[in-house]
């Protein structure tokens, strides 16, 4: 028996991380191509972030609700829906809801948790490997020994790189801002870390011949350097902006050396985009869990409660791998 009402996250403004707290909403309804899922956790990511400053506006039709992915039960399977049934286990990319006790998701946007990770670990998930996958990976050539070069190793988005570049036959390069930081990393299959507070990336990455591929989420005069730091024929790609998105490059090199740079933002893709990568993860990358390859990085989990500390902690750079709510932690 489900109950009227669930608790949720809801932001009484926008604003700083303090403007988080406890809300009480009626259950989602239901499309017929959707679940519900009973959230056991959900994951915190940039875009939650930037939509509780105000600059990241929910798409048409999605909850305004932040959280872009979860783990958890389902409790109701929607009448066009054939692949899940009631009772099963799933972690879910959403397009909006997840800071709930409940949250409708698209069936095809649901995948099993995979062999060897907990039902929490798995929140953790989604969001990172739907990105880090459809833009570094997803229907690309990528050769053995290619170089791969992550900005922001320690974090979700670049412990996921790491670990997916590694197990693909690349060299990973990456840049942290600590020693312990570089540790960490390594763990996961890095071949060399950068502390940027004392080395600079583009010298180490050139006389390792530049790199063939390149993820930033830094923006600023990353972006100039990272130009720089490519090999003839490279990708860039840009996820984020954490420090500015307006600058002024030189565009030659872009021409001579014939890069493509390019980026993009996953929650306004279209929904069969994210159905195709969400098959071809479990086909490709799923099994790599089940081989030990893979590992769910999980650095924290906190109550819905504590969500503005959670906040504070992923703004403050100061975890490693993913950080989680959970509507049911003590």
């Amino acid at each position: 028996m489900l109950p009227g009402k669930m608790k949720t996250i809801e932001m009484r403004e926008f604003g700083k991380a303090d403007v988080l707290g406890i809300g009480t909403r009626d259950l989602p309804e239901l499309r017929s191509t959707e679940i519900l899922i009973r959230v056991i956790a959900a994951g915190v990511n940039g875009p939650d972030l930037v939509q509780r400053r105000g600059h990241y506006p929910p798409p048409a039709g999605a909850s305004d609700l932040l959280g872009l992915e979860v783990s958890g039960e389902v409790v109701v399977v929607g009448g066009d829906v054939s692949n899940w049934a009631v009772g099963d286990r799933v972690c879910a990319l959403t397009n909006g809801g997840g800071y709930a006790e409940y949250v409708a998701v698209d069936a095809t946007h649901c995948l099993p948790i995979p062999a060897h990770v907990s039902d929490i670990d798995a929140a953790g998930l989604c969001e990172t490997y739907f990105t880090v996958w459809s833009n570094l990976f997803f229907q690309q050539t990528i050769a053995e020994n290619d170089l791969l070069l992550v900005h922001g190793g320690a974090g979700g988005i670049g412990s996921t790189a790491i670990q997916l570049g590694k197990n693909l036959g690349m060299r990973v390069y990456t840049t942290c801002a600590n020693a312990d930081d570089c540790n960490y990393v390594k763990g996961l299959g890095a071949e060399r870390c950068i502390n940027y507070k004392e080395e600079d990336f583009v010298d180490i990455v050139r006389k390792a011949g530049g790199a063939n591929l390149i993820l930033d989420i830094i923006g600023g005069d990353y972006i100039a350097r990272n130009i720089k730091a490519a090999s003839p024929d490279a990708r860039i790609v840009q996820l984020a902006f954490n420090a500015g998105s307006k600058v002024e490059i030189n565009l030659m090199p872009i021409m001579l050396k014939r890069l493509i740079y390019t980026g993009s933002t996953l929650r306004s893709r279209p929904e069969s985009f994210k159905t195709a990568v969400a098959a071809d993860l479990v086909k490709t990358v799923w099994p790599m869990f089940e081989q030990k390859k893979l590992f769910a990085q999980t650095h924290k989990v906190f109550p819905f409660e504590q969500a503005s500390q959670a906040h504070s902690m992923m703004e403050a750079a100061q975890h490693r791998g993913k950080i989680l709510l959970s509507p049911t932690a003590c």
